[in-house]
């Protein structure tokens, strides 16, 4: 016998796990949702009369969303008895009432087709843009309207973000939803969206890049004032007058941060898909250049578009061996990377990738860097570089 307080629980779940895609389809596919009572039976109702009674009569005061489908049974020991038997719930925003998520559901749900109608391209993207329009203000909805059609209309503009001629556009604004704004205009326009920046993709101008720099040699601290840890815009790095003999790029900031000192050897941290700026600095052509990201399908497209600008770059600790070594400390990716192919991957590398995308291993699965024990990591930087 299922109680409310069950089915709204059971609803909770069956929400947080479909609502994206009950949003794509729209109300009517798979409607409505019979969810069974579970019945029970006359000698469990002779064994547990109290019970049997609670139930029905919780469910006579039931006054939720979604209609109470009523049997009668004809016992031989109790008579005639009405019994529930089925809730239905007709469409998604009665189970996302039940789920306490009525509000945000209808936010959802009132903006999709005005985006599916605008730009039908955009329907398959439905899911992964939900929190966009569960959450977004209206202001905020409108403002990304605007901006879209705006670079619909000025592909290839070539401004600064801040050079946008659009009301309320400022960066602030944009910056934070650059990467939603790239990926609704690469699904509207049918542009190849992996290994290009989210501004390239929007024809914008990025703001100067800066890019953290850790020197990890003495002697290449001396060579500029004794500085360790620097954040400076590309150009002003691009001048520095030195040749360091190794290079290590590492995706996460404080994975950067605990690296210690190693002969002729500088570190960038943090670059993401920014690693693209890395191209503007002459003394990187000759070093050796290693790259240690996480184990996730973004990671390849990092390496892969890392690698295109760096053809000597070699990956540590990206590999299948190290992927299923950690399995105890895999996490999910919100979203994959949807090339099916990475040219500038080696095969080895390629294989994880193409693991990752099919689901070899699990469900959208990923190995951060920094939950490896540091002193495999250590070990493996350290035989890299030398």
């Amino acid at each position: 016998m299922k109680l409310p307080d069950e089915v709204r629980g059971w609803l909770a779940k069956r929400y947080a796990s479909q609502h994206r895609q009950w949003l794509a389809a729209g109300d009517t596919a798979g409607w409505p949702l019979r969810i069974p009572l579970g019945l029970p039976t006359e000698a469990a109702a002779l064994r547990q009369p109290s019970a049997v009674r609670d139930w029905s009569a919780q469910w006579r005061a039931w006054a939720g969303p979604g209609e109470l489908a009523w049997t009668e049974r004809h016992w031989k020991v109790l008579g005639l008895q009405r019994l529930p038997q089925t809730l239905l719930i007709s469409d998604p925003a009665q189970a996302a009432s039940l789920a306490g998520e009525l509000d945000r559901w209808q936010r959802a749900a009132g903006r999709a087709p005005a985006l599916r109608h605008r730009w039908p391209a955009l329907a398959p993207l439905l899911p992964r843009l939900f929190d966009m329009l569960a959450d977004f203000a209206d202001a905020d909805f409108q403002r990304l309207q605007t901006l879209l059609a705006w670079l619909i209309a000025q592909p290839a503009s070539g401004l600064y973000p801040r050079q946008l001629p659009l009301a309320g556009m400022d960066s602030k604004w944009l910056e934070p939803r650059i990467g939603l704004v790239a990926l609704m205009l690469s699904a509207i326009l049918q542009l190849p969206a992996d290994g290009v920046s989210a501004h390239a993709l929007c024809g914008l101008k990025r703001p100067p890049a800066t890019l953290r720099l850790r020197v990890l040699d003495p002697a290449l601290r001396a060579h500029i004032g004794g500085l360790a840890d620097i954040s400076a815009p590309v150009e002003t790095l691009a001048d520095l007058q030195w040749r360091p003999a190794t290079v290590i790029i590492v995706e996460n900031l404080q994975t950067g941060l605990a690296l210690q000192d190693l002969p002729g050897t500088v570190a960038f941290m943090g670059l993401g898909y920014a690693v693209d700026a890395l191209a503007s600095l002459p003394w990187l052509r000759q070093a050796r250049c290693v790259y240690w990201g996480d184990i996730d399908t973004h990671g390849y497209a990092i390496l892969h578009q890392a690698r295109t600008l760096l053809p000597q770059l070699v990956s540590v600790m990206m590999d299948d061996v190290t992927l299923l070594r950690y399995a105890s400390l895999w996490t999910t990716e919100a979203s994959q990377a949807s090339a099916e192919a990475l040219p500038g991957l080696t095969a080895d590398e390629q294989v994880v990738y193409t693991g990752l995308r099919s689901q070899r291993w699990g469900q959208m699965l990923r190995l951060e860097q920094e939950r490896i024990a540091w002193n495999d990591a250590w070990q493996a930087l350290s035989a890299a570089v030398n």
